[in-house]
């Protein structure tokens, strides 16, 4: 059977707390804060687990928050591989102010990473990596590594038959989309990127998803819409998926809650569009909850079955 492997390279403590009201120069009476571990592809695996499935969950840490990190990720029962570095993992700093129910996310650049640390994270998934194996990139990257390194990820991945999925920015993105990638999930503003225009019209999307497939390396396309869902595009298949509304009360986590939904369904062996679906349902249902907590597989399940009853263009 295959394997999920996440890579996580510039990972982090999410801290979230709740402040009845937002001002300047004054002292902020927080309630008191949550922890979890996060960053891209450590939420995939989070998002996983709690959707019933396992991962291998490979991330850089280093200084005592890394060494918290992994504390908090074994007391969630996620399989861990971790890449020592010499600096600290970040931390990361949410704030809901309840009386506007406006959320404030402070996002912290993450530790310089070393020639020799990356290196070794490539050398490990080389030795992880088998032929069928999900391979899952997600996140940024942190300061140092090169902007070509998920690249060569895919080169790695190709190399050992596994399948890619990636989902970052940048020019991290403009650079892994040269590799051999099984699925990519850019936003509008990244496939506009990509493409290379400033901005994407409901009439431009569906075009600038097939140019974008015959200019590249990528099977499946999966285009997230936010709150009107996801475009789904291979070379044979282009559909969009509605998204349900629900009440919003965090948005941290849905790309990856989706991602992990999409992962998940493809080692269930669903078709390419109920993958989608079931993708948008996970990520909508990362919204419902407070903090970091990621997507409640009762309410994915539950919102998936709703979108099942959506007509789909």
């Amino acid at each position: 059977m295959a394997h999920i492997i996440t890579l996580t390279v510039n990972p982090a403590i999410d801290k979230s707390t709740t402040v009845a009201g937002m001002s300047p120069n004054t002292k902020l009476r927080c309630a008191e804060p949550s922890y979890d571990a996060g960053g891209g592809g450590i939420n995939v695996s989070r998002a996983i687990r709690k959707l019933g499935g396992t991962s291998l969950c490979s991330y850089f840490a280093g200084g005592p928050t890394g060494e918290f990190l992994k504390k908090l990720l074994t007391e969630q029962n996620i399989e861990q591989s971790v890449i020592p570095i010499e600096g600290w993992t970040r931390e990361n700093l949410a704030v809901t102010d309840t009386t506007t129910n406006q959320q404030y996310r402070f996002g912290m650049p993450g530790p310089p990473v070393k020639e020799v640390e990356w290196k070794s994270a490539l050398t490990q998934l080389e030795q992880q990596l088998h032929k069928g194996d999900y391979l899952v990139a997600s996140g940024k990257l942190p300061p140092h590594v090169p902007e070509d390194f998920y690249f060569k990820v895919g080169r790695i991945a190709e190399k050992k038959e596994a399948r890619f999925i990636l989902d970052t920015s940048g020019e991290a993105l403009m650079e892994a989309a040269k590799s051999k990638v099984y699925m990519l999930k850019p936003n509008l503003a990244e496939l506009g990127a990509l493409c290379g225009v400033a901005s994407i019209t409901d009439l431009d999307l569906k075009p600038l998803a097939h140019q974008f497939l015959e200019r590249h390396d990528c099977e499946i396309l999966v285009v997230s819409l936010g709150p009107k869902g996801a475009l789904l595009a291979t070379k044979n298949t282009m559909e969009q998926i509605p998204a349900p509304v629900v009440h919003q009360k965090s948005t941290i986590g849905a790309g990856d809650s989706m991602v992990a939904g999409m992962v998940m369904s493809l080692i269930w062996g669903k078709p390419l569009s109920d993958m989608v679906r079931y993708g948008v349902a996970c990520g909508t249902a990362a919204t419902m909850h407070h903090g970091t907590q990621l997507c409640h597989k009762e309410d994915a399940d539950r919102l998936y079955d709703w979108i099942k009853g959506q007509k789909s263009t």
